[in-house]
């Protein structure tokens, strides 16, 4: 699948088939996350992959996200900013969520493109599950995926807002681009 194809056609879906996932498959989208950028080159990621029942059950309980029970496999993100902290200081907290926020939409795109399903989940418990998976104090829960195949292979993504509803030029709220900006073209000075 092209980058363009997958971005177009990943969505959240919260609908699984009980198809297996093979667990290489896992590992492939842990890989995409591992391969986006990080400040400093300090990847600060690590995944905790549930396979156990019991386990889903508990997240699926501490996020209420019972759909969450259906998905074949569940990786947990999570980040550090000690080492960013060390280097970065102040910005050490916004560029590890950065830096989770786009592994964790390398990881989306892969799963899609390997034809599985996912929704990137956000509201949960986090002491509660870190507690019960004994994720250190330090560590913050950036992310629950559950993955598996889709129960309904149709589904497509929701329509986005209209590109030209989000950019503003030059200016905030300067919703049209500017017949002429304030400075010579420079390829005319010859």
């Amino acid at each position: 699948m092209k980058t363009q194809e997958a971005i177009e056609s990943r969505t959240s879906i919260r609908e699984f088939s009980n198809k297996t996932v093979k667990f290489g498959e896992i590992l492939e989208a842990i890989d995409a996350a591992n391969q986006a950028p990080f400040a400093g080159n300090i990847n600060n990621l690590k995944f905790l992959i549930i396979e156990m029942p019991e386990n889903k059950k508990f997240i699926a309980e501490h996020s209420q996200q019972f759909w969450i029970n259906d998905a074949q496999w569940i990786v947990l993100v999570c980040s550090e900013f000690k080492k960013l902290e060390d280097l970065y200081k102040d910005r050490a907290k916004n560029y590890a969520k950065q830096q989770a926020g786009a592994a964790i939409e390398n990881m989306l795109l892969r799963i899609t493109d390997l034809g599985l399903a996912s929704c990137w989940v956000g509201a949960f418990t986090d002491d509660s599950i870190k507690v019960h998976f004994k994720i250190p104090d330090n560590w913050e829960i950036e992310a629950i995926i559950p993955i598996a195949y889709p129960k309904d292979k149709k589904q497509k993504q929701v329509r986005k807002i209209d590109l030209d509803k989000k950019i503003f030029w030059e200016k905030w709220k300067v919703d049209k681009k500017p017949l002429r900006y304030p400075y010579k073209d420079p390829s005319t000075h010859y």
